[in-house]
């Protein structure tokens, strides 16, 4: 299932900001690096929640179905589009770059004995303002976590 190369980059998303790790998960991608992201439900965005939940729906209410433009509702898939935001998709090395990224919810039984690398500008601890988790938010949209 989890095939990751042994040179892939771990990346435990739990309490980083949601912007600023996909920008740091982005960069990595484009130099060639194989990044893995886990604990994506743990992610944290800032704002607050009711004004964020709000925009949220608003949102879900562009497209249709059938047609799209596809709104994700799970953790793992909207950090996922949030890198892919920030990948030159139109080129083929921002194409490439998406191909080497993986994104799970919680950690999979392969990577438990792996060290996370740090991303130190992404943690939440700076925020001063209102916070809150991914999976919240995905919650409040639609996402039913299957235990």
């Amino acid at each position: 299932m989890v095939t990751p190369n042994k040179q892939a980059t771990l990346v435990n998303a739990e309490g980083l900001i949601l912007g600023r790790m996909s920008s740091k998960v982005a960069k990595k991608l484009l130099n060639g690096e194989e990044v893995v992201i886990i604990n994506a439900e743990k992610t944290v965005i800032s704002g607050k929640k009711k004004s964020k939940i709000l925009e949220a729906h608003v949102f879900l209410e562009v497209g249709a179905p059938a047609r799209g433009p596809f709104h994700y509702r799970r953790p793992d898939r909207i950090v996922r589009k949030t890198v892919r935001g920030m990948l030159p998709m139109d080129k083929l090395k921002g194409k490439n770059a998406l191909a080497k990224l993986q994104v799970f919810l919680g950690v999979p039984e392969e990577l438990k004995n792996q060290k996370p690398e740090a991303v130190p500008d992404a943690e939440s601890a700076k925020l001063k303002g209102p916070q809150f988790t991914l999976a919240e938010l995905a919650k409040e949209i639609g996402w039913h976590q299957v235990e």
